[in-house]
C-alpha cells in the first residue's frame, strides 16, 4: 500500500502538522514537566537536544510507514504548540497511538480532538485496521479518554515496563476501523 505524503490534518481548534525546529523548546519543556512525564516511556527530563533530535527524525518520515511518526499539535489560531500525537504503525493495517499534551492545554478537549482526527486519518487514508494504545493504569484521565473515544480496555500486561529498581503494570486498550466514529474529523489530509 502506498502512503500518502502528510501536508496538515484541521480540526476545529487545532492544525496537526509535523515539528518544527522552533518546537523543540516548547517540546522539551512540556515532556520534562513532571506532571506530564510522570506516566511516559522517556523519563523525568526530555532535554531540548533530544526534542531536536526527534523533529529531525521526523522530517524524512510519513505517517503510515513502519515506526512512529509524530503529528504536532498546534493552536489553529495561534500554531502555539500544545502537544504532539504519535502513530505507530507495525504489521499489516494495525497501529499503536500515544499523546501528551502540555499541562497548560490539558482539560479543554484538546486531546480528544487531535486524538480523533489523527484516528480518521488512520482509519481513512492510511487504511489501518486495528489501532492499540498502552497507558499506565494509574493515568486515568488517558484511559477515560480512550474510553470516550470507543477504545475497549482489553486486558493488563502486569510488570511490563521497568521503572528505577521496579516494574510498572500497562493497561491495553484497543479500537477497530469499523467501530470508530468519526464525529469530528478533519479537513485536510
Amino acid at each position: 500500500m502506498s502512503v500518502p505524503a502528510f501536508e496538515v490534518l484541521r480540526t476545529p481548534r487545532l492544525v496537526l502538522r509535523r515539528l518544527r525546529e522552533e518546537d523543540a523548546p516548547v517540546l522539551a519543556a512540556y515532556r520534562s514537566d513532571p506532571d506530564v512525564a510522570r506516566f511516559q516511556g522517556w523519563g523525568p527530563t526530555f532535554s531540548e537536544d533530544r526534542a531536536r533530535a526527534l523533529v529531525h527524525a521526523m522530517r524524512a518520515r510519513q505517517p503510515g510507514e513502519d515506526g512512529w511518526f509524530q503529528f504536532a499539535v498546534a493552536h489553529g489560531g495561534t500554531d502555539e504548540l500544545l502537544g504532539d500525537v504519535g502513530l505507530r504503525t507495525f504489521e499489516v493495517r494495525h497501529a499503536e497511538i500515544g499523546f501528551t499534551l502540555a499541562r497548560t492545554a490539558q482539560g479543554r478537549g484538546y486531546a480528544a480532538e487531535a486524538v480523533r482526527a489523527v484516528l480518521a486519518y488512520a482509519f481513512g487514508p492510511l487504511g489501518v485496521h486495528r489501532v492499540v494504545a498502552g497507558v499506565d493504569p494509574r493515568n486515568e484521565r488517558s484511559s477515560v479518554l480512550l474510553s470516550r473515544l470507543g477504545f475497549r480496555h482489553e486486558g493488563r500486561f502486569v510488570e511490563s515496563w521497568p521503572e528505577g529498581d521496579g516494574w510498572l503494570d500497562e493497561d491495553r486498550h484497543a479500537l477497530l476501523a469499523r467501530e470508530f466514529s468519526a464525529r469530528a474529523t478533519y479537513d485536510g489530509a
